[in-house]
């Protein structure tokens, strides 16, 4: 898999530079015949690689259907500059070829008055459809549904069903699904594409279609969304609003990528590292930096929290010094539990394997690994410091830390994301840096707690 990535990456490094090549000769007719023979996803990563002014160039040789396959595949960052380029008048083109979802995605990026200055010059009809879509917040069913379907009503035939579809069909984003409505518009069936074509002519609709459809509000959120879709194996679910009438759908591939986009997020939140559109790396380096110090002056803070801890028991350490070699393994092995917790509970959420009425039975769970986990590795240690030491108070000391360590650590890294769910914030806030530090400041206090204990000091 890795050799056919490498590979793919060298095809289209040859075909940029082939494109190059063409653009240095004027070449028009080759890069027609390139471009052409060219996937729009692989056109989009080629355009990336040149430069602002070749990039221009090669797009406007496009033609206004594949303009609009490349522009849905490109970044961001990419596709105004060259929709500022090409005038308005050649963007609402465009834009007038993409499915409306994929519209209102590129629209919704703009100011009122470019977003007004494109809708003016598209087509009533497709003007009317990605205005519909801009209305919705766009981590919505609503915000990544397209009204490129097929309905159909349920008071009439299947012969006059076909033909609605033949008039519909090629304007729809998928007819896999045909999906059934009454006079008010209210969804109130689906049927396949191949049930109707195998029915009989003259059967009505209502007495061949399946009355339990599963839908999504169109406030539902977008992971919400996917995970339904992904629960069922859908190629598409349709959303009604409060009042059932059917106002779109949401396809796989706008799943696919709402899963890469939240995953992303997932992941910077978990490094506590602002969003993904300021951290790419092609975003300036002031900013990215901006957005990491507050947290990592918080964590600063947060770790100088845990020196002062250690700091109160620096008599203790005077006496027994070796109690120092052992903190870096007390405060990671704590973490490490934690962050593991952490990440399953996070991903439980995200996928509704974790019931967020049951904060109790979760936590629970999660303890008993945490006793077991803790347990065996505070006897490890015990017996590994003890061989290595001689020191039964220490291999006590190390051995029980260690257990209640782990053990508060899958403790916090379980409870504090259901909690910040409970509240109704994202729960991967609840993140490693954060949960680290916070075990850290634990974990040297059970420490160095039981040190005094066991050794038989008292701190002053």
């Amino acid at each position: 898999m890795a050799q056919r990535g490498v590979k793919e990456k060298k095809d289209l490094n040859g075909i940029a530079n082939l494109v190059k090549q063409y653009l240095k000769q004027e070449n028009r007719h080759g890069i027609t015949l390139l471009l052409n023979e060219i996937q729009a996803a692989d056109l989009a990563e080629v355009l990336a690689e040149l430069k602002p002014e070749e990039r221009v160039r090669v797009f406007a040789a496009l033609d206004n259907e594949k303009a609009a396959a490349v522009l849905k595949e490109l970044d961001p960052c990419l596709v105004f500059p060259l929709l500022q380029t090409i005038g308005a008048e050649r963007a609402a083109d465009i834009f007038e070829e993409m499915s409306s979802d994929d519209a209102a995605d590129l629209l919704g990026e703009l100011t009122e008055t470019e977003k007004k200055r494109f809708l003016t010059m598209m087509e009533v009809e497709d003007a009317a459809d990605v205005e519909e879509l801009l209305v919705y917040p766009e981590d919505t069913a609503g915000g990544i549904m397209t009204t490129e379907y097929v309905a159909i009503r349920q008071d009439i035939t299947v012969g006059r069903a076909i033909e609605v579809l033949r008039e519909t069909a090629p304007d729809a984003e998928t007819i896999y699904y045909v999906y059934v409505i009454n006079e008010r518009g209210q969804l109130v069936g689906v049927i396949s594409l191949r049930e109707l074509i195998v029915a009989n002519p003259e059967t009505l609709i209502e007495q061949i279609m399946h009355r339990k459809v599963i839908s999504v509000s169109v406030l539902a959120d977008q992971e919400e969304v996917a995970r339904v879709i992904s629960k069922y194996d859908f190629l598409a679910i349709p959303v009604v609003d409060l009042d059932q009438v059917l106002v779109g759908i949401v396809t796989v591939d706008d799943v696919i990528d709402v899963l890469e986009e939240e995953a992303t997020e997932d992941i910077y939140k978990l490094a506590s590292s602002g969003e993904p559109e300021d951290l790419e790396m092609a975003a300036p380096f002031w900013r990215r930096a901006k957005l990491r110090l507050p947290w990592l002056l918080v964590l600063l803070f947060g770790q100088l929290l845990a020196s002062r801890v250690i700091d109160h028991f620096t008599h203790l350490l005077r006496v027994a010094t070796v109690l120092a070699v052992f903190i870096t393994v007390m405060a990671g092995q704590a973490g490490n539990a934690a962050t593991q917790s952490l990440a399953i509970v996070v991903r439980g959420l995200a996928t509704g394997n974790v019931d967020k009425k049951k904060i109790f039975f979760v936590v629970l769970r999660e303890a008993k690994v945490g006793i077991a986990v803790g347990v065996i590795c505070g006897v490890v240690l015990a017996a590994v410091s003890y061989l290595w030491v001689n020191n039964a108070a220490l291999a006590i000391t190390l051995g029980s830390a260690l257990s209640i360590n782990i053990f508060v650590g899958v403790i916090l890294g379980t409870f504090v994301p259901l909690v910040i769910d409970r509240i109704g914030l994202d729960p991967a806030l609840a993140s490693g840096p954060f949960i680290t530090t916070l075990t850290d400041i634990v974990s040297m206090a059970v420490y160095f707690s039981l040190a005094v204990y066991i050794f038989g000091l008292l701190a002053p």
